[in-house]
């Protein structure tokens, strides 16, 4: 199984969300709510109009049926609002265009993150790299482990870590400094 990275460059996150926004609504909004909700790609494609249109999400999770509360930050509920104004109720969110009411499927939410990621010069990116990407961020702000432990069902503070990337950042660090102190 390929390992994903979260984004580190916020210029990225920022090119690849202008990018998306000028092409497809829907792909939009697919980055926007990984990004903003730290939730799994399973759970993104099973949220319906109705279920966006209080100020946070309740929803249970695939992965672990744990019910949980996802706060909708004002960016997320600007661009929802905004998105779902046309839409019915039943409706998913994240509707595919090939008939019907049904979801897209992981492997075109995957393919959607991929190419534009490519595009913008990225690699290792997968549809987790955007729960990873909010947990990046968050730490690099607040430096709460425990409240990213919480989110992410995360058994220890060092499991947290490595999955952001920020176990990698650190031992990439070292190599890059390694011997610099000497040559001063």
């Amino acid at each position: 199984m390929k390992v994903v990275q979260p984004i580190r460059d916020f210029e990225k996150v920022e090119e690849i969300m202008r990018i998306l926004k000028g092409r497809s609504e829907r792909n939009y909004i697919l980055l926007m709510v990984g990004l903003y909700t730290a939730l799994r790609i399973s759970d993104i494609l099973r949220i319906r109009v109705e279920d966006i249109q209080k100020d946070y999400l309740n929803i249970r999770e695939k992965k672990t049926s744990k019910f949980r509360r996802v706060y909708l930050n004002p960016d997320l509920r600007k661009a929802l609002r905004s998105y779902t104004a046309d839409k019915q109720p039943h409706e998913f969110l994240i509707k595919s265009r090939e008939g019907g009411n049904k979801p897209i499927s992981r492997a075109m939410a995957y393919q959607v993150l991929k190419n534009v990621a490519e595009e913008v010069g990225l690699d290792s990116i997968g549809t987790h790299s955007l729960r990873k990407t909010f947990g990046y961020w968050v730490y690099k702000d607040t430096k709460d482990v425990a409240a990213l432990q919480k989110l992410f069902n995360h058994s220890n503070p060092e499991e947290t870590l490595r999955y952001i990337g920020i176990e990698q950042d650190s031992v990439d660090s070292l190599i890059r400094n390694v011997y610099k102190n000497a040559r001063s």
